[in-house]
């Protein structure tokens, strides 16, 4: 299933981003750390370079993923020209309170009540954005939902008398190149429900933690997974669970959309989805589409 969303507001959003980038002097981009580089936007990083803008990565949800991935992302978004990176959860004050410290010394030319630094807040949509703009200006600034593109409008607010955050909506981009990544981004909940399929997405979860953290499967749910796919694990969870429907088949829905709420929560455990080594790999398998028009194989060559 290759997954794709792009509501027409995000276009409106883009075109307003870069009119702001201009008059801006570092961007943080907020990623989701189970997905840091899936949940990353293309069109956020071609905006910054073409400005030459420093980035703050910020792998937000750290404290639902991975910690052996996380540190991995880190080290490989540290090695990348004019970008830092920090791991956060915006539910602890302590982590958020770094960040304006960490902002002014990125880009230590501004940062004065004359000269605010000004900062852009960028991201895909239910990443955290607005929960982060709330938390460093510890007040309701920000409509925060659990549902993504929550944010409309750009917004401009001062964080003490030296820095301007600036507050863009969630934005996707155009087109997903590789259908895991959608199916990651589904999975954890950055795209909009009437663009997925559930069980889709939830078999694809389960394949990914069959390979990756078999042992957490077990532990919720009481399964064992040597030897099972995807649909296996899924109709372990309704097994298990008793969800079934009238007529005593198992309820796959419900279990699918349980094992996606679990991982979404956190209840299954600290889960990462890709590591920069699965991401190398990703892009070395991947081979695109046929566009409209080219042959399918290299059978029809002529000799």
């Amino acid at each position: 299933m290759s997954i794709q969303w792009f509501p027409g507001h995000m276009n409106a959003a883009r075109k307003k981003a870069a009119e702001s980038m201009e008059k801006v002097d570092l961007v943080i981009e907020v990623l989701d750390a189970r997905i840091p580089q899936a949940s990353s936007n293309p069109m956020i990083e071609s905006l910054r370079l073409a400005r030459q803008r420093p980035c703050l990565k910020i792998l937000n949800k750290s404290d639902l993923a991975d910690p052996s991935a996380t540190q991995a992302w880190l080290a490989h978004y540290g090695a990348q020209p004019q970008v830092h990176a920090v791991p956060l959860s915006c539910r602890k004050p302590t982590e958020v309170a770094k960040i304006p410290g960490l902002c002014l010394k990125i880009a230590p030319h501004r940062g004065t009540v004359l000269k605010p630094l000004r900062v852009m807040i960028m991201g895909i949509p239910n990443v955290g954005k607005s929960t982060l703009m709330n938390a460093l200006l510890k007040k309701r600034v920000a409509k925060v939902g659990d549902e993504p593109a929550v944010t409309k409008m750009q917004q401009r607010l001062f964080l003490g008398d030296n820095i301007v955050l600036i507050d863009t909506p969630g934005m996707m981009w155009p087109k997903i190149a590789h259908p895991t990544d959608g199916l990651m981004l589904a999975a954890s909940h950055a795209i909009g429900v009437n663009a997925i399929i559930e069980e889709e997405v939830a078999t694809f979860l389960a394949a990914v933690l069959l390979q990756r953290y078999p042992q957490l499967l077990a532990a919720r749910y009481g399964i064992r997974p040597d030897g099972m796919d995807g649909v296996g694990v899924v109709e372990g969870i309704a097994a298990r669970r008793s969800f079934r429907v009238r007529g005593g088949d198992l309820d796959f829905e419900k279990a699918a959309h349980t094992l996606l709420q679990d991982y979404r929560s956190g209840a299954l455990g600290r889960i990462s989805l890709e590591t920069p080594q699965s991401r190398v790999e990703l892009l070395a398998s991947y081979v695109p589409p046929p566009t409209l028009g080219e042959p399918q194989g290299g059978d029809n060559e002529e000799e």
